[in-house]
């Protein structure tokens, strides 16, 4: 008998709340761990691995190209740097994209093109719009970006220059507009990932289009989470019929392969001259290998119309088993970026569904969240609701009263008696 092996890792930095697991391999939708455990995978390495794990033509595109070059630096051009720019100008109706390796790298990038955007115009001290509950990184910059006092606690003191606003409330924006005239553009989430998975109202981002246009400033809309084909389009804003000047991408664009980009529209595209930003890593040959890859198979396999159609299935099975239980507030999202809110935080849940071999995340203290791979089948998207709604039934128990108790025992009941059915 092979001994148990424990989870561990003394010598890194204690940065994250890790569970008590390590994953070794991956096949689809489901990941192993040393001890030979597996898991459905919900989460795919937080809305990354779109093509799931060991995708039979990812691998081996990235094993060709790990034995031709795997890093050569922007001193000089990279083919793929160039093709991958041109499909995400054609999927996007931009004009120019900045490779870097990571969505904070990309937001940063972002504030920059803005900042400058602002003295190229003659405004000295340059404002940046942003909202309540967002999340763009943890880097000086893009935490100041952030709408989380938790996480911005003990880095004080703060990039100065932007300015907040709370979500989906036009008047809000106005008022912001005419009291801070050095504000030179608007940078939030189409659908916000740590925050809660709280999404901009189409209507919102056709309103806010229409005030940049008139105010002459960008509209930067960070794609990093809800990017790349989650919600059932290629970009979430595109449900809204819009195109940003700005937008942030990473996660999704390279399943698994650490990348990012920013894409430009033409009001942005030449703000960036030689040697105003850069990096050493950013557009190597491997990660746009990735990239140029991800979205061919995507394509290949019809997976934004997949992420519609199954995430659709999804919301529609957790709305069922929820029905009438007052521990769950709203199921929200689009396609494969879903989140379901409780009454009280479920941080446990995390664990509790580990141990039941579903891989999932908690947000905002009460928000369960669920970004799987893109090539989820409706299959493994019941199997997800078959193990979930069950456990956060069983959450809901605690501070009901005698009454409501017995219905949620029904709940449950009838969620089990539906899956072995």
């Amino acid at each position: 008998m092979t001994a148990f092996i424990e989870a561990a890792s003394p010598h890194t930095m204690n940065t994250y709340g890790r569970l008590p697991i390590a994953l070794e391999r991956g096949q689809g939708c489901r990941v192993w761990d040393v001890n030979g455990k597996s898991y459905l995978d919900a989460l795919a390495g937080i809305a990354v691995n779109t093509l799931g794990h060991n995708h039979p033509e990812l691998v081996p595109a990235l094993q060709d190209q790990v034995a031709k070059i795997i890093h050569s630096c922007n001193y000089y051009h990279v083919p793929n740097q160039e093709k991958l720019a041109a499909k995400l100008v054609e999927l996007s109706g931009m004009t120019n994209v900045f490779f870097c390796n990571s969505g904070l790298e990309a937001n940063e990038a972002a504030i920059k093109l803005a900042r400058k955007y602002g003295h190229d115009k003659g405004v000295a001290f340059p404002k940046i719009v942003v909202y309540e509950k967002a999340f763009h990184g943890r880097s000086i910059a893009t935490l100041s970006a952030t709408g989380n006092t938790k996480i911005q606690k003990g880095f004080e003191p703060l990039v100065e220059g932007f300015v907040r606003v709370p979500l989906n409330d036009i008047e809000a924006l106005k008022a912001a507009a005419a009291k801070e005239p050095d504000v030179v553009a608007v940078f939030f989430e189409t659908i916000q990932g740590e925050g809660g998975v709280n999404p901009m109202r189409a209507e919102y981002l056709r309103e806010v289009r229409k005030l940049c246009d008139e105010r002459d400033w960008l509209l930067m809309i960070d794609e990093v989470q809800c990017g790349m084909g989650r919600t059932g389009k290629w970009f979430a804003h595109q449900w809204a019929g819009i195109v940003p000047d700005v937008m942030p991408l990473a996660k999704g664009l390279g399943s698994g392969v650490p990348i990012g980009a920013v894409v430009a529209g033409p009001k942005a595209a030449n703000i960036f001259q030689v040697g105003n930003h850069g990096g050493t890593f950013g557009g190597n040959p491997l990660a746009m290998r990735a990239g140029v890859e991800t979205i061919r198979i995507m394509e290949q396999e019809g997976l934004l119309e997949n992420a519609a159609r199954v995430g659709q299935h999804m919301m529609d099975a957790f709305a069922k088993a929820f029905a009438g239980n007052p521990g769950v507030v709203e199921i929200r999202g689009q396609g494969l970026m879903i989140g379901i809110e409780l009454a009280k935080p479920c941080g446990a849940l995390m664990q509790r569904a580990c141990d039941a071999g579903l891989l999932i995340s908690v947000t905002a203290d009460n928000v369960v969240r669920l970004v799987p791979s893109l090539i989820l089948t409706t299959a493994e998207a019941d199997e997800i609701v078959a193990i979930l709604a069950p456990l956060i039934l069983v959450m809901s128990l605690a501070g009901l009263t005698g009454y409501e108790i017995p219905l949620v025992i029904y709940m449950v009941a009838f969620v089990l008696y539906s899956w072995v059915k």
